[in-house]
């Protein structure tokens, strides 16, 4: 049965407004069928009642009574934009009646809801109703925001000069009215800094007040909080150590995307998608437009996009995300262009191949010797069925004998510290974390004059890692 409009103003809107915090029917909220002056002369000398009149379905009060946005209803079974260009003439006409700020824009068939901020962006359709304490904040930001031409960059935060150039390009995007921005800046040249950096401007300018930095593990969650605390100490951060339930009166929100799912799929903490002003995205050519698309769909915001992956290699889904037109990003600043800077802000690195016979021929009849074959025999083994490709050694075999010589090797050629003695800090990318294990007892078996002290393994589930 098709929905009248009033059925789905009572049975759908009403309740998307409950959902957000507005009771319909309580006054001092929400004004049903708000009367709107369009013609005042007319009205003097009105020759029926309603002429010189038009009715907003909705009004949304602020706490000062004051319109804060007009919602314009159609019936469930056309399209909501068949409503947009009456509810902007009501926003004008309701601003001229009562004078103040403009109020902000929704249109919605009950199904679809699409918010207008009229004469700052067009519009977008979102997820639900914004509640009392979002429209304002969208009023006190629209009124209070400064032009981000003129706004300084803390460089005690991010100096350097392709730093400050990144900062600088999204503010120039979000001038022009842009959403969405991608950084494409290789590994070791400070994303998050950047990051932190043209954080504190638009928190400065009055652009953002709370923000959600997204990354998809725990041990990143981590760090990025403490480069927070360090440059931005000042700023309420969420979660706090051992915090489960989410907080509202923070300003910096560092969260997973598994984390934040469940927020937003939980329907007891009514969490509001308006509640961020803009959304960091960190390793951003991940698979986010698959599984946590959800995420960014719900909140909607302004996005940014942080990658360390060369531009040639996003692929096309990635740019679409951030609508870089013909894959080139907001900003980008390669691992080449970081080594040849004068001084250079990255070393460049040599490759040393270490491969043993094993390695390069695998493991098969071919390459097993008759002795060792005719021992293989004797305990059973069918020697046609051993035929291991040299790239699954550590993956489906233990072979002590190469990681030996890989740590022997490594050992000799390594680059020293300054006593010539200790290799220099040095990470070892392992198949598995038993291998990992194993490369540490390599280590200690072969220089045991260092007690246990000259290789560690590195894993996520050790809180001292």
């Amino acid at each position: 049965m098709s929905r009248t409009e009033a059925q789905t103003r009572k049975e759908i809107i009403d309740n998307r407004l409950k959902q957000a915090g507005w009771i319909v029917g309580d006054r001092s909220q929400v004004i049903e069928e708000f009367d709107i002056i369009v013609e005042k002369e007319l009205v003097a000398e009105a020759a029926t009642p309603y002429s010189g009149h038009q009715f907003s379905d909705y009004v949304l009060l602020g706490k000062d009574g004051k319109p804060l946005a007009v919602v314009e209803a159609k019936k469930a079974s056309v399209d909501a934009n068949i409503g947009k260009e009456q509810a902007k003439q009501y926003c004008y006409h309701i601003q001229s009646n009562v004078g103040g700020d403009l109020p902000f824009c929704f249109y919605t068939n009950g199904h679809e809801i699409y918010f207008w901020d009229l004469e700052n962006y067009p519009p977008r359709k979102v997820h639900g109703f914004p509640t009392r304490e979002d429209l304002e904040r969208y009023t006190y930001v629209r009124k209070a925001r400064k032009p981000l031409s003129g706004e300084l960059i803390n460089t005690k935060i991010a100096g350097r000069d392709y730093q400050v150039r990144a900062i600088r390009a999204v503010m120039e995007d979000l001038e022009r009215k842009r959403r969405k921005f991608l950084l494409v800046m290789a590994t070791g040249t400070g994303k998050t800094r950047t990051c932190i950096a043209m954080v504190e401007a638009l928190m400065r300018a009055g652009w953002a007040e709370k923000v959600l930095f997204l990354v998809d593990r725990i041990a990143l969650r981590d760090q990025a909080l403490d480069a927070f605390k360090e440059h931005l100490p000042n700023e309420p951060r969420w979660p706090k150590q051992g915090e489960k339930e989410i907080a509202k009166n923070r300003r910096i929100y560092v969260s997973t995307y598994p984390t934040m799912l469940n927020v937003i799929r939980n329907n007891e903490t009514n969490f509001s998608p308006h509640f961020f002003d803009m959304i960091v995205i960190d390793e951003s050519h991940r698979s986010i437009y698959n599984t946590y698309q959800e995420v960014l769909d719900y909140f909607n915001t302004v996005t940014l996009g942080l990658t360390a992956t060369p531009t040639d290699v996003i692929d096309h889904n990635t740019f679409n995300l951030f609508n870089c037109d013909d894959g080139v990003p907001t900003f980008a600043y390669s691992y080449e262009e970081a080594v040849n800077n004068i001084p250079p802000y990255l070393c460049n690195f040599q490759v040393m191949k270490i491969q043993t016979k094993f390695q390069d021929e695998g493991i098969n009849k071919r390459t097993i010797s008759l002795e060792d074959q005719k021992r293989l025999i004797l305990e059973g083994k069918e020697i046609e069925e051993i035929n291991y490709e040299g790239t699954e050694l550590e993956k489906t075999v233990t072979n002590k004998g190469t990681n030996a010589l890989i740590v022997k090797e490594f050992m000799e050629e390594c680059i020293k510290d300054p006593d010539g003695v200790l290799p220099g800090k040095t990470i070892f990318f392992c198949a598995s974390k038993a291998h990992a294990r194993r490369m540490e007892q390599i280590f200690d078996s072969l220089y045991p004059e260092f007690n246990g002290e000259l290789a560690k393994v590195l894993v996520s589930e050790d809180p001292r890692v």
